[in-house]
């Protein structure tokens, strides 16, 4: 990153129709340590050439969106940025929304950090907010960011569009498509290396439906382990490591795929970066040692 703070964003962020293939990680946030975060943006970075962090939780620490904004700048990464709506507290979000435009609006290297503010996670399948008043927070939400530069979109699954009446409203609001790609919990899903066609039938649907706006696969993954939330819905789908592996390889194995897809290409996140984060889904397990080899493709 420069020295100073540049004065203005203006030919800042690649092109992202030159955006496709592998782009970075989620990252869950509620452990609210810095020093883990500037450690860890930074092996996102350098490790596996990351371009880009995901956020994924909430940590409702005053000044975290501070954290970040300072363990991304030091690692030279951007951020998918997150409004958390949670399950516990109906009206939180509303405060988590606050807190990250105040910080976007007052730190000076936030928005050179910050690709894209998404809300999230999966707001329309779980019901946070019906998609007419989620439409009516986009809409809100992009005047809010408009002088900074920062587009808004959600984080969630072609199931989410396809269960809510009125979603479209949602997708003409939108600037970006974060669709969620999980296919091991498909009623069809049976290991990781036969699921092409299952991923193809959601990125078609949004490429349909989608108003030729750019995609990447922000919550895109296949558990190691299944526990509590995380069961397949086939009787053939298959957690181990392996099946996590053959996804991601699967996913390389169709670079030239995603380079020449509408709208620029397709970009995609692993979900996850640790096991810490979130069980059976990290690249690392909880002792921060790789699960397997990775070093996906980010050209071809």
């Amino acid at each position: 990153m420069p020295a100073t703070v540049p004065s203005s964003t203006t030919n800042w962020w690649c092109n992202a129709n030159t955006e496709y293939a592998f782009m970075g990680f989620s990252y869950e946030v509620t452990n609210c340590n810095l020093t883990k975060l500037r450690k860890e943006f930074l092996d996102i970075k350098q490790r596996f050439k990351g371009r880009y962090v995901r956020l994924y939780g909430a940590c409702d620490r005053s000044g975290f969106y501070d954290d970040v904004v300072d363990a991304a700048w030091g690692a030279g990464i951007g951020v998918h940025a997150l409004i958390w709506f949670g399950w516990d507290d109906p009206n939180i979000w509303k405060t988590r929304r606050d807190a990250l435009f105040s910080t976007l609006h007052s730190n000076p290297k936030a928005k050179f950090v910050t690709r894209v503010v998404q809300f999230g996670s999966e707001p329309l399948f779980d019901w946070a907010l019906d998609a007419p008043d989620l439409a009516t927070q986009i809409k809100s939400a992009k005047s809010s960011l408009a002088s900074l530069g920062i587009p808004v979109t959600i984080s969630e699954m072609a199931y989410g569009y396809q269960k809510q009446d009125g979603s479209k409203a949602v997708l003409d609001a939108i600037d970006l498509i974060d669709a969620h790609m999980l296919p091991f919990f498909s009623t069809q899903a049976s290991t990781a290396s036969q699921s092409w066609p299952i991923v193809m039938t959601d990125i078609n649907w949004f490429i349909e439906n989608g108003q030729n706006k750019k995609m990447y696969l922000s919550q895109n993954g296949w558990p190691s382990v299944t526990y509590d939330g995380v069961q397949p819905n086939s009787p053939s789908a298959v957690a181990n490591v392996q099946n996590e592996r053959d996804y991601f390889t699967l996913l390389d194995d169709h670079c030239s795929y995603f380079k020449t897809a509408p709208a620029g290409g397709i970009g995609w996140f692993a979900h996850i970066y640790s096991d810490e984060q979130e069980p059976g889904y990290g690249i690392y397990n909880t002792n921060g040692v790789l699960k397997f080899p990775f070093a996906p493709k980010t050209t071809c």
